[in-house]
């Protein structure tokens, strides 16, 4: 799929882009984007040319301006279309910048008349809350339009051009543009690590403290890969706050006159805690089987297929369920099916039934349509006493991402979701939506990321206890009020970020009677603080018109119909699966070879080779694959468990004759036997 951005033609062919300057500013866990792009016209016709630019889900645009030959505009936040309509019906060039009616991450602009052989010249900022990985690191990624992929001199995707998905590995020098991206970090804790999939420049502290750091990416990017940060804090776990001071020039008791603070919340919970699992719930796990799919993970040689990938992740899933817990299998394409007609219990008999059907799943389903399979499932009732918990994996975007995301939200109250978006495609709405609407988690799999870690981490937040009844408790001046901007946080998980939004004013000002209910001061209230703050909003876009002499451009507007660049897939053969010890629990041929290495080593116990074979699996693990804890801790947690219910009289003859047998010196406690 190719994602159409940057700045285009009425028939969406990109006009020539000659560079990118990017300025990163992370204050904690937010960052502000400053970004300049540079396109040259090199028809000998006037375009009139459209600025498309996906933005990080949760992002918000405050600054745009552009510059056309010697004209300059900086836009300001007006309700949308009525001025840039009649400036150009004046001749005069416009510049729209709004958010798409269909997905919050996706703001278009209208650029209008681009005369031949001149450059336009785009400066965008926005902010964006960073989100938390299974490492505790915050990540940063730079959108496709920053980064364009380059395919050069016969490739798939013809004769130098430019596309957004998986590129060619060309040396920079013979790319026709450039990128520099430079971060600057401050944060309350010392800044521990600053991590890329790419290469960069030494970090520099500029304090002793080492809270601020600044980095650059190295000379010779590729654009062959999303360009990555990831910030590492020390005692990321305890709570900060951070104070920003209102505009001098703002009126005090506006949003934008006052201070505001942002407090974020990372709790880490005693052991005791978290051994509290929950051995119930309904999972029900929904697979994109789209065409990309059959991608590769990343342009390395050796990279998993994604399917592969999301197969083998769906393998351990189902080996990791607690017993007498329900389930299902989605798939989806430009259609949907599933395993079972309803979530069945899951048992050795349905686990073997799915694990069949999970072997022939292929990328065979056309496109990506995921809001029908959620319909249904929402349709479905729920289990009593069975918590409905959603595992949505995609690597696209779909053009209805604001349906899927208000699908989830009306149903969150049965329902929790848990996203991962697959590679570099997957779009930031709608897994980060998915998540914070539906009180789950996202996590973004790209490159070499092992998936399955990953998603172990949030089967362990689907199973783990909450922290409920919560309040917030501001202790502040006498004279302040703190009035929150964000909603009550309903409960607190093991691994998530909570992130408190509040202005603090000098005295407590009454409620407006009917603010809430009457939609029409609503939506006035957000044109008001979205104009005052320069920040747009679904109500609002940023328009600048350029007031010179206001003379019409001369010459049409050229308008062709040219195909855009397609995305060369590489489709490499499958690599054989990973042979997983732990896929093997239960299987005869197993239990047999373990009681003949039993006979070899004169060591003869009278157990069943089932109870064998589980005992040797799990002491395997703990011995020889610790690395790997997260993927196979609840495997190994339910076949101790499953041991206990056996009742093996000589449970701790068996761990020490399982040590003699694979050379291990594995603690019987340490297994929780």
């Amino acid at each position: 799929m190719v994602n159409c951005c940057g700045l285009l033609t009425a028939t969406k062919e990109p006009v020539p882009l000659k560079s990118v300057d990017v300025e990163v500013t992370v204050r904690d866990h937010v960052a502000t984007v400053a970004a300049t792009l540079l396109y040259e016209n090199k028809e000998q016709s006037p375009i009139e040319a459209v600025f498309v630019f996906p933005l990080p889900g949760d992002a918000a645009v405050c600054h745009f301006s552009a510059k056309i030959g010697q004209s300059e505009v900086v836009a300001e936040v007006r309700e949308k279309q009525k001025e840039y309509d009649d400036a150009l019906t004046r001749g005069q060039q416009a510049f729209l910048l709004e958010e798409s009616e269909k997905s919050p991450d996706v703001f278009s602009l209208s650029v209008g008349s681009l005369p031949p052989g001149e450059s336009a010249s785009i400066r965008l900022e926005y902010v964006t809350e960073l989100a938390v990985q299974a490492d505790d690191g915050l990540r940063f990624c730079l959108p496709a339009v920053l980064n364009p992929r380059y395919q050069p001199l016969g490739s798939d995707g013809g004769a130098g051009t430019i596309s957004f998905g998986p590129g060619t590995s060309v040396p920079a020098s013979l790319v026709p543009y450039s990128l520099s991206l430079c971060a600057s970090v401050c944060s309350p804790r010392p800044i521990t690590k600053v991590e890329s999939n790419c290469s960069l420049d030494p970090v520099q502290y500029l304090n002793q403290q080492q809270t601020q750091a600044a980095v650059k990416l190295a000379a010779g990017h590729k654009f062959d890969r999303d360009v990555e940060l990831l910030l590492y804090y020390k005692d990321s776990h305890l709570p900060t706050a951070v104070v920003e001071a209102g505009c001098a020039s703002a009126k005090p008791g506006s949003l934008m006159g006052d201070p505001v603070v942002m407090v974020s919340l990372y709790p880490e919970f005693p052991p005791a805690v978290m051994s509290l699992m929950t051995k119930s719930g309904e999972f029900l796990f929904v697979i994109d089987r789209s065409g990309s799919m059959s991608s590769p993970m990343s342009n390395a040689d050796s990279s998993q297929i994604r399917i592969d990938s999301a197969k083998e992740t769906l393998l351990l899933l189902l080996k990791s369920l607690p017993i007498g817990c329900y389930f299902n299998i989605y798939s989806f394409g430009s259609s949907y099916t599933h395993i079972f007609p309803q979530s069945v219990v899951y048992s050795q008999q349905t686990m073997d039934e799915a694990l069949k059907v999970i072997e022939d799943l292929r990328a065979d389903m056309g496109g990506t349509e995921i809001l029908e399979p959620l319909k249904h499932i929402f349709k479905q009732p729920c289990i009593p006493s069975q918590p409905r918990q959603l595992f949505v994996f995609t690597d696209g975007e779909v053009s209805n991402t604001k349906a899927v995301i208000d699908v989830v939200k009306r149903n969150s109250g049965s329902h929790r979701c848990f996203s991962f978006g697959i590679g570099g495609g997957a779009s930031t709405a709608l897994i980060n939506g998915l998540a914070k609407e539906g009180r789950g988690h996202a996590q973004f799999i790209a490159g070499a990321d092992r998936m399955q870690s990953k998603v172990m981490q949030s089967l362990r937040f689907a199973l783990q206890p909450a922290v409920v009844d919560i309040s917030v408790t501001w202790d502040v001046p006498a004279g302040v009020s703190v009035t929150t901007l964000t909603p009550p946080i309903t409960n607190l998980f093991q691994g998530q970020r909570s992130l408190i939004y509040a202005q603090l004013t000098g005295e407590v000002e009454a409620n407006e009677p009917g603010v809430l209910s009457d939609q029409v001061k609503a939506k006035e209230k957000v044109v008001e603080v979205s104009v005052q703050s320069g920040v747009s909003s679904s109500l609002t876009a940023f328009i600048a018109v350029n007031k010179g002499n206001g003379e019409a451009l001369q010459g049409p507007l050229l308008r062709r119909n040219v195909p855009a660049p397609s995305t060369s897939i590489h489709t490499s053969a499958c690599l054989p699966a990973r042979s997983v010890f732990l896929s093997l629990w239960w299987h005869s041929n197993l239990c047999t070879a373990f009681t003949r290495g039993t006979d070899n080593a004169s060591i003869i116990i009278d157990v069943s080779p089932e109870v064998w074979a589980t005992v040797l699996a799990v002491i395997w693990l703990h011995g020889f694959n610790n690395d790997a804890q997260e993927e196979w801790e609840f495997l190994a947690m339910k076949a101790v468990s499953w041991l206990h219910g056996e009742k093996v009289p000589c449970m701790t003859e068996c761990v020490e004759a399982g040590n003699v047998l694979l050379g291990c010196q594995v603690q019987e406690s340490s297994m929780g036997m």
